[in-house]
């Protein structure tokens, strides 16, 4: 055979075995600041492939990500007040405009703080294709983003309510309205409180905002549930190098979903919060509801409560679950969450730092990851868009 005939037959050959990744559905396309913590101005534009920015600590890398975490509902990754968002030296608001591309096509999506409302203002503004829009649910009809970021190592550790913030990141993925029923709730347990700390016991306006947050309450509990259920047939599954594990979501509503009808814990709701009144005006807390809810999770293979794993173990758990969220979305939704990866390769050996990236790439997810070692993602080479920042400017890498 003559050997330039072979030569093309091998790399034909070649070309056939590789592995081919679907291109993402959802992706920011294009990234706009504003006097935006350290930025001035920036404009990134990426394509759908993961996104990849390096540089020195205190670049600026983790700033991006930040912006992008302001496309979803919710108060961003770090959870700052967002008077403490602004670039430093100005009292102006800032803006995060972003372009994401979705199945249905490019979505343009502007949000900020509203400069008019006075410096500690936390009105925050939002626009989708130029049109204001009033409340945050909006934003997950479009995408979702879904964060892991070095704070989050200790989540097995500390408090239920970042485990909470977290579940219901993963919510917002099969039930944007999920955010909705979520603030509703909130704002009627706040006013409800200042009721009671007032010492205004009216019975029509508590019963109300009891009867709101029985409502909205039973609707979240059910919706972290379904999430979960649904959940842990994939995380229990594992993925290669990262632990197979169990979750739950625990807590008196979900207790009480798990034997009754909906409609029927609701009233066991309303019932609850109205015995409670002089109790939560004495401690200034209210004692029952969905906001004392847990994410409860489990190494499976070695039967042990996350909390009680090796602080790699848990952030291999933690990466399991995320990976899963996606993988369930893919398959449901037809879309994978945006992931925001904050120094993950950095403490990740080398095998399931590479797991992580081919499974990146194997459910088409636009991931933005963070990190001060640029070799570590050299697996990534001509898969992903990559840049260097320095002193909050964007170089090319």
């Amino acid at each position: 055979m003559h050997p330039p005939f072979q030569g093309s037959l091998l790399a034909h050959a070649l070309k056939l075995v590789q592995p081919v990744y679907p291109e993402p559905a959802v992706a920011v396309s294009r990234l706009t600041l504003t006097r935006f913590r350290g930025y001035g101005t920036l404009r990134l534009v990426a394509d759908r492939r993961p996104v990849v920015l390096t540089g020195p600590n205190g670049a600026g890398k983790t700033n991006l990500l930040e912006a992008v975490s302001f496309l979803a509902p919710g108060r961003g990754l770090r959870r700052t007040r967002l008077s403490e968002v602004a670039q430093i030296g100005t009292h102006e608001g800032w803006a995060v405009a972003a372009t994401v591309e979705t199945r249905l096509g490019p979505v343009d999506i502007g949000t900020g703080r509203d400069p008019a409302a006075g410096e500690s203002s936390e009105r925050r503004l939002l626009r989708i294709d130029g049109q204001p829009v009033k409340g945050q649910t909006a934003l997950a009809e479009h995408l979702t983003v879904l964060w892991l970021t070095p704070q989050m190592d200790r989540l097995f550790l500390e408090g239920a309510a970042g485990r909470r913030r977290f579940l219901d990141r993963l919510v917002f993925g099969f039930d944007p309205a999920h955010a909705g029923r979520l603030s509703r709730y909130e704002q009627a347990s706040r006013e409800r409180g200042r009721l009671l700390r007032d010492g205004r016991f009216d019975d029509a306006w508590l019963s109300g905002l009891e009867d709101v947050m029985a409502t909205t309450g039973v609707a979240v509990a059910a919706a972290r549930r379904d999430t979960v259920r649904r959940l842990q047939a994939a995380v229990a599954a594992g993925l290669g190098p990262f632990p197979a594990a169990d979750i739950a979501v625990t807590g008196a509503v979900e207790g009480w979903l798990d034997d009754r009808p909906a409609l029927a814990a609701e009233d066991e709701l309303r019932r609850r919060l109205r015995d409670a009144r002089r109790l939560d005006a004495d401690s200034g807390t209210t004692t029952v509801g969905p906001h004392k809810s847990d994410l409860a999770v489990r190494h499976r293979t070695k039967g042990m409560p996350a909390e009680l794993c090796s602080t790699g173990e848990q952030k291999a758990l933690l990466i399991a679950i995320v990976l899963a969220n996606a993988r369930l979305m893919a398959s449901e939704r037809g879309a994978s969450p945006v992931l925001l990866l904050d120094e993950v390769a950095a403490h990740l050996d080398e095998a399931r730092r590479e797991a992580l990236f081919e499974e990146i790439l194997a459910l088409g997810s636009q991931a933005w990851m963070t990190g001060t070692d640029a070799v570590l993602f050299d697996p990534l080479a001509g898969r992903a868009s990559r840049f260097r920042i320095e002193d909050a400017r964007i170089l090319p890498y």
